[in-house]
């Protein structure tokens, strides 16, 4: 939020010379600084304890959703996490009384096998081999789930790390950009969502067809119910993060909502940074406002709003019939070796889930567009541009200059 904070000052000097012809503009501009300020002081950031690059190791703590999606990204299979968890442990003496197996807490490592993203309950459970463990537990060697969990310590061992993989380390543990709360209606539909540095997160939608222009007075109380259904999941969704807010859909039902939530919840309506139009409502409506840029202000720092940049401008060059763009493993790995490779573009789940023999392929060709300065982005799968770039082979890349 800091670089859209940064930008109302010159807003504030323009438009306070010409204050006596936009009273109104200045007020409005002042609230939206006081607002994007105060909702975006709380925000949590990946904490990065320490990084040893001799001894492979980065221990960090993650303190938001967003960073277990990073650390999701970051941790692969045959790499080692190590972490505070509990172990259920049985009575040493074979003699003795039967007694119930307790869980003790206990510092164990295990090297990855999978993983699971847990965003309900706020974790990844990363499943695996134990690799080390307190030697009276003997159970080096056993399977055991190590749950990571927001502000809990863990430590992460890579054989090698990566460049794109350290730099994801620092971007997140600067991060400013606070989530967004979005609802996208028009007199059909509405979609609560909040937008993460992963993606879209849905929290709930409705679907309800308002009475016609021609019957008046049922239209009025249909669309009360409509716009208290509404409030209540974006309240439901807003309250725990109270982040900033942006209302979007097409026609003039969601300007009619604003007004509402004047009305009817101020807290709520305080929150509104913007109000913008497109042509579809609900979550198609949510997807083309990233597509189309009318959020890239408030989404400055956001992650998914660079991804969907990236690909667009793939999918751009692509409909034009450029040639400074490829995709698929092989024609990507080709261009690699000239070292024509700007920006690389690879679908998280592509990395995470291929075999073994693909992911160490997949490793090099990275390395290798590292060292010819090349960009890495890995696009996160949770949203729109992510689906694209499956489609694609999950590997593609935009080049500096045509292959000969």
């Amino acid at each position: 939020m800091e670089a859209n904070i940064a930008s109302f000052p010159f807003c504030l000097i323009n438009v306070f010379k010409n204050r006596h012809h936009y009273p109104n503009m200045l007020l409005t501009l002042l609230a939206t600084t006081i607002t994007l300020c105060s909702l975006g002081k709380d925000r949590a950031f990946l904490k990065i304890i320490r990084i040893d690059l001799k001894k492979h190791f980065a221990k960090v703590m993650p303190e938001s959703l967003d960073d277990l999606w990073h650390l999701y990204n970051i941790i692969l299979k045959r790499d080692e996490v190590h972490a505070r968890t509990t172990r259920q442990t049985k009575p040493d003496d074979q003699y003795a009384r039967p007694t119930k197996a307790k869980r003790v807490p206990v510092n164990l490592g295990v090297q990855v096998e999978k993983m699971y993203w847990d965003r309900v309950l706020n974790r990844l459970r990363v499943n695996g081999i134990v690799c080390a463990a307190p030697e009276k537990l003997s159970i080096k060697g056993s399977r055991h789930t190590i749950d990571v969990s927001i502000n809990k310590p863990v430590t992460i061992v890579k054989k090698h790390w990566l460049k794109h993989e350290l730099d994801r380390l620092r971007r997140a543990s600067k991060i400013t950009a606070a989530p967004l709360t979005i609802i996208s209606m028009d007199d059909e539909e509405y979609c609560v969502a909040i937008l993460r540095q992963y993606g879209i997160d849905v929290k709930s939608g409705w679907r309800a067809k308002l009475p016609g222009k021609f019957e008046a007075e049922k239209r009025v109380k249909a669309k009360q119910l409509f716009f208290k259904g509404a409030l209540k999941s974006l309240r439901e969704a807003w309250a725990p993060i109270n982040s900033p807010i942006v209302v979007i859909g097409p026609g003039y039902i969601k300007d009619d909502f604003v007004d509402y939530l004047h009305k009817e919840a101020k807290d709520v309506a305080s929150s509104i940074i913007g109000v913008k139009g497109v042509n579809s409502a609900g979550l198609s409506g949510i997807q083309e406002s990233l597509r189309s840029g009318i959020l890239s202000n408030m989404l400055e720092h956001m992650r998914v709003a660079d991804e969907m940049k990236a690909m667009e401008e793939l999918l751009a060059r692509l409909g034009q019939g450029k040639s400074t763009i490829t995709y698929g493993f092989d024609d990507v790995e080709k261009a690699s070796t000239y070292g024509a490779v700007e920006k690389l573009l690879v679908a998280d789940s592509t990395l995470r889930e291929t075999t073994d023999e693909k992911r160490i392929a997949l490793e090099t060709l990275i390395k290798n567009v590292e060292e010819a300065r090349g960009d890495i982005m890995v696009i996160s799968t949770e949203h729109e541009a992510g689906t694209k770039l499956l489609s694609l082979g999950g590997v593609a890349a935009l080049l500096r200059f045509p292959l000969p």
